[in-house]
């Protein structure tokens, strides 16, 4: 279909909520995408961290294409292998006990609050109500996630919202340490805020943060959408920080680029839910499922997590040099989960207009930040042409 003509129908019959690239994609291969003129991208964007095994990965493609021949999807009325599977492989791979799947981050979220708050109800324990959130963070859209999210752009046009959500300053132990109320049963976190800028917890705030909830009580979840499935060099980041918290929440990259989410959860916490409480119509179906055990699979294979270091280490190193200019105001991140915050002067989005007539896919984020989450797949020629090409452009950037 003609290009101008897609964009007609979405302008017509598509709600107007995205600020879209004037560019339509029509297929990738490896971390290459292809628009409808057929140019060229090396993708560092990876659908917002999502396409973790890149474009036309033949094991991904298989094994959807064969479950898809067998069952897409029954309901969680009945049993199905593949989910079965899967949550046998990411229990047995993790510290944690259970896991229920959904369709995205958001539900992944939403179903750690409620599970925190049935946790106290089924303790008998009363008025634990209240969740301390950070500022900054994203956790979600729907209303009770874009209220946990730290960001008032996100939830304000909403209201009313819904309540027992508290929001502290990030990396700020003193002042999550002075939330703690005896109303708060759990601290949800990200172990690296993505949206505002890819901002990493400091290990000692998250190691005190993690001390302080075992010793008051408190639950603590951790929202790894972005983070987790290998993105930090870790299968989860709070690896990184040798802690264990009570409930992590994953999406993205989990099924390869099919929606799914999950949430996982240990101890007494992970035997809250009894039948009823919780459900998805599509969450763990068999499709997603069949595709989130390639990613697994992937992942436990020693060399693909010496390639996701290497690669990292070289995403870290040319970005580094990038430093020269003084326009570049920091570097930040772990694994292939990168931001570049550049100086007032120079606007983010003008960058990855520029950058994408090149040839090359950036993302944005808060703090007028580039945003690198490319595949997991990317190579190290492909870094250092993408760190070649922002060098042409920062040169040719007078401020």
């Amino acid at each position: 279909m003609d290009f101008e003509k897609i964009k007609q129908q979405e302008n017509k019959y598509y709600m107007p909520t995205f600020n879209r690239a004037n560019i339509c994609f029509t297929h990738g291969e490896g971390n290459k995408l292809y628009d409808t003129l057929g140019k060229e991208y090396t993708d560092f964007t990876a659908g917002i961290a999502v396409n973790c095994l890149g474009y036309n990965y033949p094991p991904l493609v298989e094994a959807i294409a064969s479950q898809a021949k067998k069952l897409i999807h029954i309901s969680n009325l009945y049993y199905n292998e593949p989910q079965s599977e899967l949550a046998e492989t990411l229990i047995e791979n993790s510290i944690f006990s259970r896991v229920f799947f959904s369709n995205s981050g958001a539900e992944a979220n939403e179903c750690a609050i409620k599970l925190a708050r049935k946790y106290y109800v089924k303790k008998g324990v009363t008025g634990k109500h209240k969740i301390v959130c950070a500022v900054d963070s994203f956790h979600g859209r729907t209303l009770a996630t874009c209220t946990a999210t730290g960001q008032d752009k996100y939830s304000a046009p909403f209201a009313p919202l819904p309540e027992g959500f508290v929001h502290v300053p990030y990396n700020d132990f003193a002042a999550l340490k002075a939330a703690l109320t005896d109303d708060v049963g759990a601290v949800m976190l990200e172990p690296i805020q993505g949206e505002s800028g890819v901002v990493p917890a400091s290990y000692d705030y998250l190691v005190n943060a993690y001390a302080l909830c075992k010793q008051k009580g408190i639950l603590l979840i951790l929202d790894e959408v972005q983070t987790g499935v290998g993105r930090t060099g870790k299968r989860y980041c709070f690896e990184h920080y040798g802690i264990q918290p009570d409930i992590v929440t994953l999406a993205k990259g989990l099924a390869g680029g099919v929606p799914i989410g999950a949430t996982l959860a240990r101890g007494e916490v992970a035997e809250s839910f009894s039948a009823g409480d919780h459900g998805s119509t599509f969450g763990g179906n068999p499709l997603a499922c069949a595709a989130a055990l390639v990613v697994q699979k992937k992942l436990s294979e020693p060399e693909f997590a010496a390639h996701i270091e290497s690669a990292s280490k070289r995403l870290q190193d040319r970005l580094m040099q990038l430093r020269k200019y003084k326009f570049v105001a920091d570097v930040r991140g772990k694994g292939l989960l990168f931001g570049l915050q550049l100086s007032p002067k120079v606007m983010n989005v003008e960058v990855i207009g520029r950058a994408r007539d090149k040839g090359f896919l950036i993302a944005s984020a808060g703090r007028n930040t580039l945003r690198f989450a490319p595949p997991l797949t990317i190579t190290e020629e492909e870094i250092d042409a993408m760190a070649k090409m922002l060098d042409e452009i920062f040169a040719n950037t007078n401020i």
